[in-house]
């Protein structure tokens, strides 16, 4: 211990000397700079458009690709739900197909009649988009509404949706008919139905 101490006085001798010998200065360790740093300007944030997707332009008038394709669903009249299509009691329900000079548009309800599915329903609104060979092209909305499912609380599909025909066959089906709720396969059609043809009453003699 005794030879330690004056080794101690030493180095605290040495370290007040350095500090005396510092000179004093306002602005230690450094002075600021007479001018600061540029920074590189970021691009102008005037006539940015926005990120998000333009809402889908207003259909005015229906894109008739195929006369005969447009002449068969012009009779479409009839819906039929897959989902109790099959239940005794069951039958569809009414599509009404209308035409405004060159728009066309569709609306129908199907409410099923089946045992213990009463207050069940499936509906379609929205306007007819394109009408190819085999296809045709609803901008609107279908609706599911099931009781057992989300509580009874209607589950939607809309956008662009896709009604397909194959061959000879006259009923054009959702593509689209996946219930987003469940995942159940809905197989909701839209059925051609020619109303019968009214035949003048002959008249007696």
């Amino acid at each position: 211990m005794k030879r330690l101490a004056p080794l101690v006085l030493v180095l605290l001798a040495g370290s007040a000397a350095a500090q005396q010998a510092q000179p004093t200065s306002p602005y230690y360790p450094a002075p600021p700079p007479q001018q600061a740093p540029t920074v590189q300007e970021g691009a102008s944030t005037s006539g940015l458009s926005s990120p998000l997707p333009n809402a889908p332009a207003k259909v005015e008038r229906t894109d008739v690709a195929s006369d005969a394709e447009a002449q068969l669903f012009a009779d479409a009249r009839k819906i039929v739900w897959g989902r109790y299509a099959k239940v005794k009691g069951a039958k569809p329900g009414e599509l009404t197909v209308t035409r405004k000079g060159a728009l066309w548009t569709v609306k129908g309800r199907i409410d099923s009649a089946a045992p213990g599915t009463e207050g069940d329903w499936a509906s379609i609104d929205g306007v007819v988009e394109k009408i190819a060979p085999g296809l045709v092209q609803i901008r609107g909305e279908v609706a599911f509404r099931v009781a057992k499912v989300e509580k009874g609380v209607p589950c939607k599909v809309g956008g662009l949706l896709n009604f397909k025909r194959s061959g000879k066959s006259q009923v054009w089906r959702l593509v689209e008919g996946d219930n987003p709720c469940d995942g159940a396969r809905e197989n909701f059609d839209l059925v051609h139905s020619k109303p019968p043809e009214k035949r003048p009453v002959p008249k007696r003699g």
